[in-house]
């Protein structure tokens, strides 16, 4: 039996969808209860009571939206391109999902534990934006059209931030691997984490991250008042449900990054605790609660606010970043703190 799983190729397939699995469905799962907390959130601070008939204290809310979208009729206008205007929803969703094979959630908890995974998110979240031009295209609608470019130039835009932000995570752990990121962080619990020397960049790695997920302030692409919800106005039932599910797992990605890069992912804060799953857990929680927190109490920016933010603050200061961790690291600045790779961190 064993060989059967490690020596032919079905066995190996079998292996690898039940891997797949095992990150997908609780996922999925834990996506409707995310859902929940952020309408909660959202809720208290509006000082109302939220989702709170369906099941109890309204737990089964977001499977009651989900039923509602899937026996909803699929209504597609009549001058779109069918094939693309369904494909686009898909790609969205896919996207989203397979950049999860290289996250870990504990030592040795990854599909795919590749030296490259910061390259792969990367890619993964480039490929995204074609989704959202995609289903704006095709609904052969101007208001769908400029939602979508505005997201295009949008997620590019903050995509540099990001990656330069990350590349001075890369400088001081010397790995592109999300697991040997986490190790480097590894020592005097949270004093050990890269939320301390890299704090500045935190802070924006977090805002690039609002604006390139499009959530509020930064939900430019599909602000209602302006373009009546941008690129999704044409969409209905099952097809809208998975550009929102799509969203959400980008959502939740992001959290995970945080979490791996900053905030020391699955090593415990405290020297006397042990290690585990839990405290990514929480840790993506907290991530998340910060989401939700923003949205909740930050009015959204005008379009050229938001262009100017990204290039003329964000993309100066994430440079000036890079090359001031890259001396730190060469010349051994602050205790070696910036070059855990050189002092064996």
């Amino acid at each position: 039996m064993i060989d059967f799983f490690t020596n032919t190729g079905l066995g190996i397939g079998l292996v690898i969808l039940g891997q797949v699995l095992l990150i997908l469905l609780p996922l999925l799962l834990a996506l409707a209860f995310l859902m929940y907390a952020d309408r909660k959130i959202w809720a208290a601070v509006m000082m109302r009571r939220g989702p709170n008939v369906v099941g109890v204290f309204g737990l089964l809310q977001s499977f009651a939206d989900l039923l509602k979208y899937v026996v909803k009729e699929v209504v597609v206008p009549a001058g779109a391109d069918r094939a693309v205007f369904f494909l686009a929803p898909m790609i969205a969703l896919v996207m989203s999902l397979i950049a999860w094979a290289v996250i870990p959630f504990n030592e040795g908890w990854v599909l795919s534990d590749i030296n490259v995974a910061i390259l792969y998110v990367f890619a993964i979240s480039s490929l995204e934006v074609y989704g959202v031009i995609m289903g704006g295209w095709a609904s052969n609608s101007k208001y769908p059209f400029l939602g979508s470019l505005r997201s295009a130039a949008q997620m590019i835009s903050y995509e540099v931030s990001i990656g330069l932000i990350i590349i001075g995570v890369i400088i001081s752990a010397g790995s592109m691997n999300l697991s040997a990121i986490v190790h480097s962080q590894d020592g005097a619990g949270l004093l050990s984490w890269y939320w301390l020397p890299h704090f500045p960049m935190l802070i924006l790695f977090f805002v690039s991250a609002l604006a390139e997920t499009n959530r509020p302030p930064f939900d430019l692409p599909e602000a209602e008042s302006e373009l009546v919800a941008g690129y999704q106005v044409e969409y209905s039932s099952t097809p809208f449900l998975l550009f929102m599910i799509g969203e959400l797992v980008a959502v939740v990605l992001m959290c995970a990054l945080v979490s791996l890069l900053f905030l020391g992912g699955w090593l415990s804060p405290v020297g006397f605790l042990p290690d585990g799953f839990l405290w990514m857990f929480l840790k993506m929680l907290l991530v998340f609660f910060m989401f939700s927190m923003v949205k909740a109490i930050t009015p959204r920016y005008r379009y050229d606010q938001l262009m100017r933010l990204g290039w003329k603050v964000f993309l100066p200061l994430s440079l000036a970043w890079v090359v001031f961790v890259a001396f730190a690291a060469k010349f051994d600045w602050f205790w070696g703190i910036y070059a855990r790779w050189a002092v064996g961190g």
